[in-house]
């Protein structure tokens, strides 16, 4: 009896020292340029204990302890000799006893030039995926979480869209002839409410159960890959969720910024949103530590990336979900908020080991200088290279809006988007910038142009026809709005019609959308499908004439291809003197116009009977 006792205390003293609770990354690969690896390890006491590893090709170069007890980091080279396979590191404390942790190396899937990311041959289709299609209502609510409803009528409830509701719909979105699909973040966010979009984290590593599991993720990587759509993963250095695992624990007393005022309840610090201080050659240090250290609010702890055990950690995060799920691309998220010289670092990590990948940045801006400062190949006055491939063209969307809605003058309507168009000139690639009508922030296109289905029109032919990657966000197709309530973002990320079981209106099969609707659906889905196979717009030479009486003009040229977009903002018919534009080359022509079919001659002179965008090619 006494003898049992006995190995009854031994086991709880042991058991107290047995808590490893999670190793970050949860597995790693070989063959990496990089052959560093630092493992996050996280248990009770776990600071305590001394690790060892004894595996052909790894050596444990350095082991570093944390503020916090709980945590361990572990610094791995990883040779060239070192095989796949799963090795033990074996953790001993100071009373002799020691516990063992497996950790597995994989072989990598293909090599890091094999993965291609999104570019502007591609046309995205921007998902968020509690409101697109509930594939999988069994996976609707889970208890264990803070959140455990579920309620449509709810603009800021989750909906139960989900990871299976994409695979199913992946048919609609390659016929709509979309090439890659971005969808707002699918990990998990524990939080107590609005946890449907997915920007406040609380595990960096970890599906939320809600949409699916990583097997399902996976599982959409690879149907989306057999039909050429590539999946872009929305990522966010910025900040993370208030319920994050570690913020009970957090393991350095600068892993979150304004930590001490958080861990002592003092009033928490916001960032002032003054993104031009990451340029400004005059900002002051306060200025710049105001953006860059602030929080977002008050349920997103501001991550600290000159910490260099955070910095590694978003790193190598990155990094294992483009090998898990052979990512075509990343969107990160709140671009100009983090350290910059760690998002330079970050991106040119990711770009080593992936050269032919591409990552785009949120910079919402509407000044070109300042889009510009993000994007590599351009030379800044303070040196600074971004190692970012694209950034978002905030700069351009608000020039189409505000051209389709402005009366016609010699400073107003179509000049913006002309004189906007000739900002290119600064950008060092700009076919690599993101443009979009609309996203999941902001009002959605139909809205901001107050309903009319034409100018909406014009809007879509134009951008997807720049030399751009385009976005479109979901619905857009079908005319979706906020205009009962615009810039709310619960009601701009309304439920897609027909992604659940009862919806009397399916815009996936068309049954119960109105005629400006299905109209809508058709026209963009033959601008989508001609774009997909155009060399001319993936690699056109760009020309475009300063708009007359109301009407613009711009054409892309490659080779025997040549298409045409011209935006007509009036109301009566038209004839357009074709002499101004005789150095297109194309006088004589037969061309066909994209959306109708039609076929015409261009002449001496070409009849716009109506208001619109009028998109004509040579290759029909």
């Amino acid at each position: 009896m006494k003898k049992t006792l006995l190995l009854l205390l031994l086991f709880c003293t042991v058991s107290s020292y047995s808590q490893i609770e999670r190793v970050e990354p949860p597995n790693w690969w070989t063959g990496f340029e990089d052959p560093r690896v630092q493992l996050l390890v996280y248990g009770e006491n776990i600071g305590n204990s001394t690790p060892t590893i004894k595996y052909e090709g790894i050596r444990l170069v350095k082991v570093h302890k944390a503020d916090s007890p709980n945590y361990l980091f572990l610094d791995l080279l990883i040779s060239e000799v070192a095989g796949p396979g799963t090795f033990e590191i074996v953790f001993e404390y100071d009373h002799g006893k020691a516990e063992t942790f497996k950790y597995e190396l994989k072989p990598r899937e293909k090599s890091g030039e094999e993965f291609e990311g999104f570019d502007n041959t591609d046309v995205i289709y921007l998902i968020t995926p509690d409101r697109f299609a509930n594939g999988d209502p069994s996976n609707d609510i889970d208890n264990s979480l803070n959140e455990t409803t579920i309620d449509r009528q709810d603009d800021y409830a989750r909906h139960g869209g989900d990871i299976r509701g994409i695979i199913k719909h992946l048919d609609y979105i390659e016929d709509m002839g979309f090439t890659a699909i971005w969808s707002s973040p699918l990990l998990i966010n524990d939080m107590k409410s609005g946890s449907y979009h997915g920007y406040a984290m609380t595990d960096f590593y970890k599906v939320d159960p809600r949409f699916g599991t990583l097997q399902e993720y996976r599982e959409l990587a690879d149907k989306a890959e057999e039909k050429g759509i590539k999946i872009i993963m929305d990522q966010v250095a910025n900040h993370s969720g208030i319920e994050h695992w570690w913020m009970d624990d957090l393991p350095f007393s600068d892993w979150i910024n304004f930590q001490e005022r958080f861990e002592k309840g003092k009033e928490l610090i916001f960032s002032n949103h003054r993104r031009t201080a990451n340029q400004d050659l005059y900002a002051s240090e306060a200025d710049k530590k105001g953006l860059a250290d602030g929080w977002f609010v008050d349920s997103m702890p501001d991550l600290n990336q000159r910490n260099p055990f955070m910095a590694r950690y978003l790193i190598q995060n990155s990094i294992w979900w483009i090998e898990t799920l052979e990512l075509g691309g990343i969107r990160q998220d709140t671009y100009p908020y983090p350290n910059k010289e760690f998002m330079s670092d970050w991106a040119g990590s990711i770009m080593t080991e992936y050269p032919n990948f591409n990552i785009v940045g949120e910079e919402w801006s509407y000044n070109p200088l300042l889009i510009r400062y993000w994007q590599e190949g351009v030379e800044n006055r303070d040196g600074y290279d971004s190692n970012l491939r694209s950034t978002m063209d905030f700069a351009m969307q608000g020039k189409i809006v505000e051209a389709l809605k402005e009366e016609e003058k010699w400073d107003t309507g179509l000049v913006k988007i002309y004189e906007g168009l000739a900002n290119d000139f600064a950008y060092a690639t700009p076919e690599d910038l993101m443009i979009f009508p609309d996203n999941h922030d902001m009002s959605r296109i139909f809205t901001q142009l107050g309903e009319d289905v034409t100018k909406t029109k014009m809007a879509l032919a134009y951008l997807l026809m720049l030399p751009r990657t385009p976005q479109i966000y979901y619905g857009t197709e079908i005319l979706m709005n906020d205009t009962a309530r615009p810039g709310d973002h619960g009601l701009i990320r309304t439920d897609f019609p027909g992604g659940w079981k009862n919806d009397k209106i399916n815009a996936f099969t068309g049954n119960g959308l109105s005629k400006e609707q299905k109209n809508m659906q058709d026209y963009l889905k033959k601008i989508l499908n001609y774009r997909k196979t155009s060399e001319a717009v993936h690699n056109g030479q760009t020309v475009h004439f300063a708009p007359e009486e109301g009407i613009y003009l711009l054409a892309r040229t490659f080779g025997n291809e040549k298409v045409v977009v011209i935006l007509n903002k009036n109301e009566e018919p038209m004839k357009l003197d074709l002499e101004r534009f005789r150095e297109l080359e194309i006088t004589g022509a037969n061309l066909q116009e994209v959306t109708t079919g039609e076929k015409v001659m261009w002449n001496e002179e070409l009849e716009l009977p109506q208001e619109g965008a009028y998109i004509f090619t040579t290759k029909f």
